[in-house]
């Protein structure tokens, strides 16, 4: 049983007072929630530490508030309004809700109780002073717990042992708690409050305690006091009282310590539960688990697992399956199949076993425990809506059963479904309010790419080849894949041939516009590059400046497009930084020309070359260097698979001696659209993006919008996309495209930031506004008049930008890639010698004598000249 008080937390904004860690000791905390959102949110990151009451009165749908529920809260608490609305449509557990009611109230509540004998388990929270009465009237069981009082007032520790002396649960605000006891500073002292819920033994005027583990192990009985628990709070270890020594800090001395994760009572107080995580090799003094004997079944399992894992024996059966996963996951599938063949009780026991014994070690090589596994299992016992639970068709047809339909691509949309045909262009529609939040994420996963060591085998050899062949393996390669036959040179060197740049006035004036902003703004970026100076104590002056990467290269794809855009990003700042070297790399055409547009760039940023190639053999051959190719110190630009796979591998080569701006994946966008969205704007900013290629994807996040614009949107999409050049391409991505309805905006910020896109764009009322709720995203574009494609050509941010997800890692490309920080520290005689006993001991506590003697040869050499 818990704590006899419930702690109120607001996730929103955490005020002073106990942490939501501090307050899991008390095994339980209510929040309040404005959106069902932000309880699932709330609920999946903290459904491991403690058991989460939800406050959604402010939540006005059924259907959500069972979400809540079935997101793994413990109880909701609603109104009774909430209660009869909830009582009509869904069939919910009575000793899931918690109704507040005034105690006006309490007779509409005691009707509703009495209408169905299956609802007395239901809770009552009220502001009422009369709990007793209250109690009473309803024919409440005090020691259940279902009885909660809140106060409207400032709450006193008078107030709250009055409220539990009547036999009522109080809810007290984080912020009016502290751990500690001797001072509390005006707050309330939660060990007060556990010492008034708890029986003192007569003899002793000490507290029985049990001591268990996480998964209900009892590890011993001792005693505790008002300071022990008060202790045992403030270091959230295990404190207990010995009554011959006092305080007693479980493993102060023998290194077993605990580390404590909730206190709690038995049913009728006259116990305290420590539950706690033993450290080490055991709670009894005789080195074993617990004051009754070792662990044994899975707990004992678990324990040399761990141990196992820690230090296994050199060739145990143990160390092998931690050290090859691919043989737990076959012995994982052979027992399960021994065990669905398995007949008889003894069978059945005995490959039970053995397919526990290797699931165990699947998940403790992984990190996982019995208690994350049997913590899952309750989270799953909450749920109120359940799957049907079929077998999915392999293994289903495996054991003979009829192989179930195939289930709908997105889940049923609570609106009528949209008209379709064969030939309409569209994006599938997902309804987050209706879909459990694994189906939401498999729609977030980008679209799928080959395996890495797939890639890798492929790319590996044609770097392996330029390295060796210079020149002539990167002619071999664009003539297979760019059947550029004609070329025999891969290069071309500045100064470029005019007739190889000619433009028309048009195109060259957007080049230059463009090239002049891109200039203007990482040009800004120069003040966070100046160099520092900072004294850091009298006579130690150290300092950070930075230089420009000596030689770079710039990677310009081909592919379906032409990309001078590409070439202005990774090259003006490069100009812009000062690097010695610009080398470009792009695919010819199959005549062996390239675009004029990409030589125009090359010129203006001042590139000593463009290499002819595309794919891994570029990345090769700039990497390592060819006859005709100067070898660079950094490579940067976006590519595909095979591109990014050659990046990363010639980057991890240390005689390659080469660095990357980041991983790279296919173009992307994320859009998040309300009801003040022109819907022709939307269609025209995912269209952009899905016309990169077929591999791209597209999201749109729908706030709260009705059938009517949705399908507003949809038809833009359909009817613009019929109109592009490349509608093909942007069919074959709109194929694996999805559009998200979700509730509100804090709902669609946190599907972007969990998606991380390379570029978000913000189509909705107060854009701006909404910025300060990024957390992941590569470029941001704000408002209906910043499209994408400003950001990708002439506004003058950079649109070389981190892909699959990598922008919760990364940064675009911007000055500081080209650039690299260098640190220096210059020290006087007078500084060395006020610094030397500081650096000379810490030399000496790391064992480095040499470190050690540096200093103290020069500190000699000051004495002596003295």
């Amino acid at each position: 049983m818990a704590t006899p008080f419930l702690v109120s937390f607001n996730p929103s904004s955490p005020a002073s007072g106990l942490s939501l860690e501090q307050i899991a000791y008390f095994g339980r905390v209510l929040i309040k929630t404005e959106s069902l959102a932000q309880a699932e949110d709330f609920l999946r990151r903290n459904f491991r530490l403690l058991d989460v009451y939800v406050d959604a009165t402010s939540i006005r749908s059924s259907g959500d508030l069972v979400d809540i529920l079935n997101a793994g809260a413990a109880k909701i608490f609603i109104t009774l309004d909430q209660l009869i609305a909830l009582s009509q449509e869904q069939s919910v557990p009575s000793s899931r809700i918690v109704v507040f009611a005034a105690e006006s109230q309490v007779d509409a509540f005691h009707n509703w109780v009495a209408e169905n004998g299956e609802r007395k388990e239901a809770g009552l929270c009220t502001d009422s002073a009369a709990v007793k009465a209250i109690l009473e009237k309803l024919s409440m069981n005090s020691e259940a717990q279902n009885l909660y009082r809140t106060y409207t007032s400032a709450v006193t520790e008078d107030a709250l042992k009055d409220t539990l002396k009547q036999g009522a649960v109080s809810v007290v605000p984080s912020e009016a708690l502290t751990l500690d006891h001797k001072e509390p500073a005006g707050k309330i002292a939660a060990t007060s409050l556990i010492a008034a819920r708890a029986v003192a033994d007569q003899s002793n005027g000490l507290y029985a305690t049990t001591v268990t583990d996480e998964r209900g192990t009892c590890l011993g009985l001792v005693w505790s006091s008002d300071e022990s628990i008060a202790e045992a709070l403030r270091t959230g270890t295990g404190v207990y009282q010995s009554r011959k020594r006092g305080l007693w800090y479980k493993g102060q001395s023998s290194g077993d310590v605990q580390e404590l994760i909730r206190i709690g009572f038995d049913c009728d107080s006259d116990c305290l539960v420590f539950t706690v995580k033993q450290i080490g090799r055991g709670f009894c003094h005789l080195g074993t688990a617990s004051c009754f004997g070792a662990y044994n079944g899975l707990s004992r399992l678990q324990k040399t697992l761990q141990e196992r894992k820690a230090d296994a024996p050199a060739g145990s059966y143990t160390a092998r399956l931690f050290n090859e996963p691919k043989l737990t996951q076959a012995k994982i599938m052979e027992e399960a199949d021994e065990l669905c063949r398995a007949e008889t009780k003894e069978e059945i026991a005995f490959e039970a076993a053995d397919l526990l014994y290797f699931a165990l070690t699947r998940c403790v090589a992984a990190g996982v425990s019995l208690e994350d596994v049997e913590r899952n299992l309750d989270l799953k016992s909450l749920k109120v809506k359940r799957r049907k639970g079929d077998a999915k068709g392999p293994w289903a047809e495996k054991a003979g059963l009829a192989v179930p339909a195939p289930a709908p691509a997105a889940p049923e949309p609570t609106q009528e479904p949209t008209n379709k045909d064969n030939g309409r262009i569209e994006m599938t529609r997902v309804f987050t309010a209706s879909t459990s939040v694994d189906v939401v994420k498999d729609h977030l996963k980008r679209p799928s790419q080959k395996s890495n060591d797939a890639i890798v085998g492929l790319v590996r050899p044609i770097i392996q080849d330029v390295r060796e062949n210079g020149d002539a393996g990167v002619l071999k390669y664009t003539h297979k894949f760019d059947k550029a036959t004609s070329l025999t040179s891969p290069v071309i060197h500045a100064p470029y041939p005019a007739e190889l740049m000619k433009l028309s006035p048009e195109t060259q004036k957007a080049i230059d516009v463009s090239i002049s902003n891109i200039y203007k703004f990482h040009s800004a970026q120069k003040g966070s590059n100046e160099t520092l100076h900072m004294e850091t104590m009298p006579g130690v002056v150290c300092s950070r400046f930075s230089r420009p990467i000596e030689r770079v290269g710039l990677y310009v794809p081909g592919g379906t497009a032409v990309l001078p855009s590409t070439a202005m990003m990774l090259g003006v700042p490069a100009m812009v930084a000062g690097c010695k070297k610009i080398v470009l790399a792009s695919p010819p055409r199959a005549d062996g020309s390239i675009s004029p547009e990409i030589v125009y760039v090359a010129h203006k940023v001042g590139a000593e070359s463009i290499v002819l190639a595309g794919g891994a053999q570029a990345v090769a051959a700039m990497a390592y260097g060819t006859e005709s190719i100067s070898k660079v110190d950094k490579i940067l630009g976006p590519g595909n698979q095979f591109v990014t796979a050659a990046k990363m591998l010639v980057s991890n080569d240390t005689s390659a001696g080469v660095s990357i701006d980041m991983p790279a994946g296919p173009s992307e966008v994320l859009v998040v659209a309300d009801e003040y969205a022109n819907p022709a704007f939307v269609a025209s900013d995912l269209l952009s993006q899905a016309e990169h290629g077929v591999d791209s994807q597209v999201i749109l996040i729908a706030i709260n919008l009705n059938e009517k614009k949705l399908q507003a949107i949809e038809d833009e999409v359909d009817k613009q996309a019929k109109a592009l050049p490349r509608m093909d391409i942007v069919k074959g991505s709109l194929e694996h495209s999805v559009t998200f309805v979700v509730r509100d905006l804090a709902e669609a910020m946190a599907l972007s930031n969990e998606y991380a896109p390379e570029h978000l764009i913000l189509q909705i009322e107060n854009a701006q506004a909404a910025v300060e709720y990024v957390e992941n995203a590569g470029s941001v574009f704000i408002g209906q008049w910043t499209p994408e494609s400003v950001g990708d050509y002439s506004a003058g941010v950079n649109h070389s930008l981190p892909t699959y997800g990598y922008a919760k890692q990364y940064s675009g490309v911007n000055l500081g890639s080209f650039l690299k920080h260098i640190t220096s520290s210059n020290l006087t005689a007078d500084g060395l010698l006020a610094l030397s006993q500081t650096v000379e001991q810490l030399a000496g506590v790391e064992g480095l004598e040499a470190h050690k003697r540096a200093v103290s040869i020069r500190v000699a050499e000051m004495r002596r000249q003295q």
